[in-house]
């Protein structure tokens, strides 16, 4: 096939909305993509600079473009899903396939209808609730309905074939209708109510049975009274411990946690008030950089893509971009209204902490499987032409135009993070802002304890730095006498984008970098990143305790009750600043000597 000719196709391109997709010389689909402006949005990616590495690999191989024009940017979005998920396009953001999916299912058919575990294809006549997140979702559901409804859960063939009731009657958790210990009617009043309850009407599950346990009791049925008793406080029970709000939250919030050799979006189902479950996806990003890029994609693909059930509210850990766009496509085929929405407070805001911390928790543990960090520290090895490293030891400096300078320090091993031996150094005795100075001090005292057999040697050391770090890293494990270890300086490229780190060894001397997609890359990023992590949090702790701390303290001869008296006599240290040593003298129990120490104190600087 001749050369893709970007100039001449561009040239007729239409205005209109409608989907493309992108191929290469053999055919396959590279890239499917939609826009409101057809012509506007693929001439962006012929442009001749400004393009991501992988959009630049992406465009090199494209040998045709074909369009479909549609009436509006909706009917686009929805076909754009429809084609991602027949041909699953390897530059679009993939998910895994989610046909399996638990979830629970009804015979309505039967006269005594039971419940049951289900996954796949819904292919018998019957209700179904669901897709959860989870199998446990749905087993912990389930486990739930039968200590509170009693409905039955065993399979036709084993319900057709009872003489007497089995462990689940004698336990309370079936009331045995195929032995006819229940009525139909009984039976039918029970399964009403679980309905309610897994549709999350939990508050008109209650109210109706708050009305049958009155009217049993006026009816003096005090023994069927107490039965609705029972049921009310279990629903209640487990409001108390799962509702977070009232019955009117039925929302997914869905955060974003991205990191160096990986992404997680981790989905928390609420329906009801009831937290179902997590569900956690590991994407392939495919061409897409930033958190709000994956959420555009993310969405649409994960609720028009399957059959699983839209609720009426998604709350996103970063701005839709489409936010507009995505809701009408989601209203229109769940032919329900959808919003979609970023910045929310109270009890929303705790469903969306709780679906962040999930994401970040759920990449971190994904990362540091063993089998995954077995192959990275391979690569790694590989690539320096070293043995396998059993331990990796990481710098970093933190600080704040040099206030509250802190060097962290975090290992690795085959494992992943050993966060036992982390440890943290606050520097001081050095200039503000001297990151070299900083790193060479933190090194020092770290090397120190290493030489005199009080840690171990690692096999690695990286410093989150350039030139200047390393050299500072060589000298001072020089001048220790530590040796035969293999020394890495990590630095941000031109782009400082992940995936285009510069690395320097210290042994040759040699600068380069590693693609994106290389294991030890992941490995060394997720390493910086880590050190970074812990460095800040450690410099943040630090910096609100000395900014918290009053200037007052530590001057000798100035103890608490001196300290609220000046307070007291100034009306605040804002006033007490402005005086003079005399003016100061002048407060009940100040001398002269001791007022002299106080003004030098808040005028340090």
């Amino acid at each position: 096939m001749a050369e893709f000719d970007s100039s001449r196709f561009l040239k007729n391109l239409t205005v209109r909305p409608g989907v493309y997709q992108m191929k290469d010389a053999s055919g396959n689909i590279l890239y499917v993509g939609k826009a409101k402006n057809l012509k506007a949005r693929v001439s962006s990616y012929f442009r001749g600079s400004g393009l991501a590495s992988k959009t630049m690999a992406m465009v090199s191989k494209i040998a045709q473009v074909e369009i479909t024009v549609t009436r509006n940017e909706v009917e686009a979005l929805l076909l754009e899903q429809n084609l991602i998920k027949d041909s699953r396009p390897p530059y679009n953001i993939l998910l895994r396939d989610d046909k399996s999916y638990p979830y629970i299912f009804m015979n309505t058919s039967h006269r005594f209808p039971g419940l049951y575990y289900r996954r796949g294809h819904r292919q018998n006549a019957g209700k179904t609730f669901g897709p959860f997140p989870s199998a446990g979702a749905v087993k912990s559901t389930l486990n739930l309905i039968q200590k509170t409804f009693q409905i039955r859960q065993c399979e036709e063939s084993v319900f057709q074939n009872r003489s007497r009731p089995c462990l689940q009657y004698q336990i309370g958790r079936c009331s045995a209708p195929c032995v006819n210990y229940v009525t139909e009617a009984e039976y039918a009043e029970d399964l009403d109510d679980t309905r309610l309850f897994l549709e999350g009407r939990g508050g008109e599950l209650l109210a109706s049975l708050e009305a049958r346990m009155d009217e049993s009791a006026q009816s003096l049925q005090f023994e069927k009274a107490a039965r609705y008793r029972n049921t009310i406080s279990r629903v209640r029970r487990v409001q108390a411990e799962q509702v977070m709000e009232s019955d009117s939250a039925d929302l997914d919030a869905i955060a974003v946690f991205q990191q160096s050799g990986g992404i997680c979006l981790a989905i928390l189902s609420v329906r009801g008030g009831r937290v179902l479950g997590v569900n956690s996806q590991f994407p392939d990003a495919g061409l897409l950089e930033t958190p709000e890029e994956i959420l555009d994609a993310f969405i649409p693909q994960y609720y028009l893509s399957s059959a699983r059930s839209v609720p009426p509210e998604v709350i996103c850990s970063h701005p839709v971009h489409e936010a507009t766009l995505v809701a009408d496509a989601l209203s229109q085929h769940s032919r329900r209204k959808v919003r979609i929405a970023h910045a929310v407070r109270g009890v929303r805001q705790q469903f969306l902490d709780l679906a962040k911390t999930n994401a970040e928790e759920s990449l971190a543990l994904r990362l540091s499987t063993r089998d995954g960090q077995a192959k990275r520290l391979k690569d790694f090895a590989e690539r320096f032409a070293l043995d396998i490293p059993e331990r990796i030891e990481c710098f970093d400096i933190s600080h704040t135009s040099g206030e509250a300078t802190v060097a962290s320090c975090v290992v690795f091993d085959a494992s992943g993070p050993l966060k036992s031996d982390y440890r943290i150094f606050n520097i001081t005795d050095v200039t503000a802002g001297d990151d070299y100075a900083a790193m060479r001090q933190a090194l020092s005292r770290r090397y120190r304890r290493v030489k005199t057999g009080e840690v171990p040697l690692p096999d690695v050391l990286i410093i989150d730095g350039g030139k200047g770090q390393l050299t500072e890293a060589i000298e001072i494990l020089s001048e220790l006498g530590v040796h035969h270890l293999f020394v890495l300086g990590v630095s941000k490229g031109p782009s400082r984008k992940a995936g285009f780190e510069l690395l320097h060894r210290a042994d040759t001397g040699e600068e380069l970098s590693l693609p994106s997609t290389a294991p030890a890359l992941h490995l060394i990023q997720h390493i910086r990143d880590e050190a970074h992590r812990f460095a800040i949090t450690k410099h943040r702790e630090a910096r609100g305790k000395a900014r918290s701390q009053s200037p007052l303290e530590g001057i000798p001869g100035v103890g608490a009750k001196r300290r609220q008296s000046l307070l007291r006599h100034f009306g605040g240290l804002r006033e007490l600043a402005r005086a003079s040593v005399s003016d100061i003298a002048k407060v009940s129990g100040m001398s002269h000597q001791t007022a002299e120490l106080v003004y030098s104190a808040l005028h340090a600087d």
